[in-house]
């Protein structure tokens, strides 16, 4: 049995601070209707449950550290479960804004409804989408792969070492760039839908000035929006479950 000495807390500490700052930003974890209480008591659950998986190497790190040099690697090993944490949260963001344009599209806007995941109110389409994707997030064990990649960090960033702010500013890079390809391939069916029937009505309104086509056209545009949507959303969800894993996978 490892003893609880003065090198094991802080290696506990060290991993507290990663998987917390991971945890503070991970989709669903991090929802504000989560009380905080729960959130912290989920950070320490899992920090203990891993803590025998890397409670050696950790410790091996952080042997030699000054309290200087600790409060050092505090502040990495936060930074560093806040890189992983935002990757995650760019994906759920840029489909939160995607489906307030494919709500935009569909001619669906109105009252904004309740917020779920994010920390403002959003239209109900996009409300529902991204609540969907919440849930698939958990059912297809995604959170799961998302602490798999947190354990393999340890392997690339060592507990202790510096806050690697160039390797960050990259991967910050292509999963911005990842994340809204994949919102652009989701909205497609939705901005040529959009493109086609408003410029359909445009013609109209240019052929019969005198009626209101505008007024008239909202119906259809909206029927024909929730036509796409219960065509696509299906597929929408699935390929936007299959890339978040890819993105995982990639690391």
């Amino acid at each position: 049995m490892t003893p609880i000495g003065q090198e094991t807390l802080l290696a506990v500490i060290l991993m507290f601070c990663r998987i917390g700052g991971c945890l503070m930003a991970m989709p669903g974890f991090s929802s504000s209707r989560v009380p905080v209480q729960i959130r912290l008591f989920i950070a320490l659950g899992i920090t203990l449950a891993l803590s025998p998986l890397l409670e050696t190497p950790v410790r091996q790190a952080v042997g030699d550290l000054t309290p200087t040099r600790t409060l050092i690697a505090i502040g990495s090993e936060i930074g560093i479960g806040l890189l992983i944490g935002l990757g995650a949260r760019i994906f759920f963001a840029a489909l939160s804004f995607i489906g307030t344009l494919i709500t935009m599209s569909m001619g669906f806007t109105g009252m904004p409804d309740t917020f779920i995941e994010d920390g403002e109110a959003q239209p109900a389409m996009a409300t529902i989408i991204t609540l969907t994707a919440t849930l698939l997030f958990f059912l297809s064990d995604l959170h799961i792969d998302v602490l798999k990649a947190l354990i393999e960090t340890y392997t690339v960033i060592p507990a202790g070492s510096a806050f690697p702010a160039d390797l960050s500013m990259r991967r910050m890079a292509i999963t911005l760039t990842d994340a809204f390809m994949l919102a652009l391939q989701i909205s497609a069916p939705f901005i040529v839908w959009s493109l086609i029937v408003n410029l359909l009505f445009g013609i109209l309104n240019k052929l019969t000035p005198q009626v209101p086509v505008f007024f008239i056209s909202i119906p259809f545009v909206l029927a024909g929006g929730l036509a796409v949507a219960y065509f696509t959303v299906g597929e929408v969800l699935r390929l936007f479950v299959n890339a978040f894993g890819l993105w995982l996978w990639k690391g």
